[in-house]
């Protein structure tokens, strides 16, 4: 993005009117009669390139004039990178506040992600954000130039599709591995296949790893488990590429998933997480030792250097350790980039079954086979019973067979929506859940006190209307709960919850609309911030088959109305095992 500002000869002025988003970002200016350069807060306008490039300006000055013969430049000569350029082009302080970004450096970014942007838009079957493209050159040039890198954006910002462009164009130089949590394999997989086809994804899980699986142009997926059980064998593979997803589970560099994950070989190491620092700001530096323990290889003298004296309030030790960890990590808000993101974004995300919820799906499947769906109305009493069985099943098996008394690590839904309110929790975010079934919502309420010490209101059908007002207004509080679960249908319109920009629905409702209604509970007049909703969808269960309707727009009519429920009950026994079954091939 360009960021136009003025200057009136004294201060810094107003940008023009009427275009692009205004924001207020840290620029070097001139103060005080002796041309000294302080770094300000100056309100600019932010366009795209294109757009940019198009605008009638009044009144451009050099730095318009410059921009603009860099944009008529062919991308793939690097010629005009040393051609001078006015400082105020070029104003951007370094982390530090002590220097500012070079106009060579300036223009190659500029260049680099022209050319990254012409060839994700052939590899890529994505339409990136101008963000999103400097991401995926930041990454490529980093981990080309210093052998990794940390990408810490917040959640919601598409660090998944950047890290699968950075995957792409780096795909002829050998095999690469991704790990991540093992109930997001599969979203990665879906995700790779979605956006690179020209990539092939290999979910491994132990076994032979032969040259079928080891070529150029194959991703390898596997989870944290695996890693740890495995690690020796996935350790005898030179990887082009390693990528640690929600790299956090690292931040202990004496665990044993932490010494298999250091004893892999490998070329290139890309640690994503939107947590950074979750409790100790040593943790920080075994994310930086991951990615490049050239230069972070001494814990002391980083506990000595940053620890110990930004703990103690230092804030020149702070402005140093950002400097220190400004060419390996790129960390940036949903505000930072607000001027190239959507009013809403979706995010749709892929949940791998536990052993115990696969086997349980297909038990209950078998019964209901075995039983017979019968005629009539008995006919969809009792598809509505199985179908109710089996989306119960992928919320959390407890839910089935009775037995809560642990609730962790049993639903890859669950354990993937803990790690998202985990981040959300330390970024402020507060947060709505959504649910259709009263007993998954008192779940999620007493797994949230249980694993957060959170007290997390449940709005529900079964609450008169005084006491969903008082949810509702101490929710919207300055001080209020962080988090919110709410029925689906006692919640899904008439509420204004904009004190949340981010929604999470825990189970899939066949009726996309219903699901909309939900989500405007946050995105109405007086939201100020870009709305997340994230969907969870337990893979190869008919929760994907409810997921693919949705896409193709042809879901059926609410459940709770006959119609839906008619609906299925007139497809014959094959085509409704067919939608149920689990399709374990996936």
């Amino acid at each position: 993005m360009f960021a136009l500002w003025s200057w009136t000869g004294d201060t810094a002025g107003r940008p023009p009117k009427g275009l692009g988003e205004h924001a207020t970002i840290p620029l070097v200016v001139p103060t005080g009669t002796d041309g000294a350069l302080e770094v300000a807060e100056v309100e600019c306008a932010l366009l795209d390139p294109e757009t940019f490039a198009k605008s009638r300006l009044p009144r451009a000055g050099e730095s318009v004039r410059a921009w603009r013969n860099a944009l008529r430049a062919d991308p793939a000569h690097a010629d005009g990178d040393t051609v001078e350029m006015p400082l105020a082009a070029h104003a951007v302080p370094d982390a530090a506040g002590t220097s500012i970004v070079s106009a060579t450096r300036a223009r190659r970014v500029l260049r680099e992600s022209r050319v990254v942007a012409a060839e994700s838009a052939a590899a890529l079957t994505a339409d990136l954000r101008p963000y999103q493209v400097r991401g995926i050159g930041w990454l490529h040039e980093t981990v080309a130039e210093r052998g990794g890198a940390v990408l810490a954006d917040e959640m919601g910002l598409g660090k998944t599709v950047q890290t699968i462009g950075c995957l792409a164009r780096r795909a002829t130089d050998g095999p690469q591995l991704v790990v991540c949590p093992t109930s997001l394999v599969g979203n990665w997989a879906h995700e790779i296949t979605r956006f690179a086809p020209g990539l092939r994804a290999v979910a491994w899980r132990g076994g032979a790893l032969d040259d079928s699986t080891t070529t150029q142009g194959t991703v390898v997926l596997v989870g944290y488990p695996t890693l740890r059980i495995h690690g020796d064998r996935l350790a005898e593979t030179p990887w082009n590429t390693i990528v640690f997803d929600e790299a956090q589970a690292l931040k202990n560099p004496r665990t044993q998933i932490s010494k298999a994950a250091r004893a892999l070989s490998t070329d290139a190491t890309v640690a994503l997480t939107g947590t950074p620092v979750e409790n100790r700001l040593e943790e920080l530096w075994a994310l930086l030792n991951l990615v490049s323990p050239t230069l972070f290889g001494h814990r002391t003298q980083f506990r000595r250097r940053f620890v110990r004296p930004v703990e103690a309030g230092s804030a020149s030790a702070a402005a140093r350790l950002r400097d220190t960890v400004e060419p390996v990590l790129m960390a940036r808000t949903k505000a930072q980039v607000a001027a190239s993101l959507p009013a809403k974004m979706h995010t749709d995300l892929l949940c791998d079954l536990t052993a115990e919820q696969e086997k349980l799906y297909d038990q209950l499947l078998d019964r209901a086979i075995d039983d017979g769906f019968g005629v009539g109305a008995q006919r969809r009493t009792r598809i509505l019973a199985a179908l109710t069985a089996l989306k119960q099943v992928c919320n959390h098996p407890g839910l089935v067979t009775g037995d809560l008394g642990e609730v962790g690590g049993r639903s890859g839904k669950l354990d993937l929506c803990t790690d998202i309110l985990a981040t959300n929790l330390e970024t402020h975010s507060p947060t709505l859940i959504f649910t259709q079934y009263r007993q998954t919502g008192e779940l999620l309420v007493r797994h949230l006190a249980e694993r957060f010490e959170v007290d997390a209101p449940f709005f529900h059908g079964g609450l008169n209307q005084r006491e969903r007002a008082r949810i509702v207004t101490e929710f919207q509080s300055e001080d209020g709960p962080p988090i919110l679960v709410l029925s689906l249908r006692a919640a899904g319109t008439g509420l204004t919850l904009t004190r949340a920009a981010d929604v999470i629905h825990f189970d899939r409702w066949w009726n996309p609309a219903v699901e909309a209604q939900a989500s405007d509970r946050v995105h109405r007049i007086g939201q100020t911030r870009t709305v997340t909703i994230t969907t969870l969808t337990s893979t190869t269960t008919v929760e994907e088959h409810i997921a693919g309707m949705h896409a193709r727009k042809s879901a059926l009519t609410d459940l709770g109305d006959a119609a839906g429920i008619a609906a299925l009950a007139d497809l014959s026994d094959d085509q409704l095992v067919e939608v149920l079954r689990r399709k374990r091939e996936n």
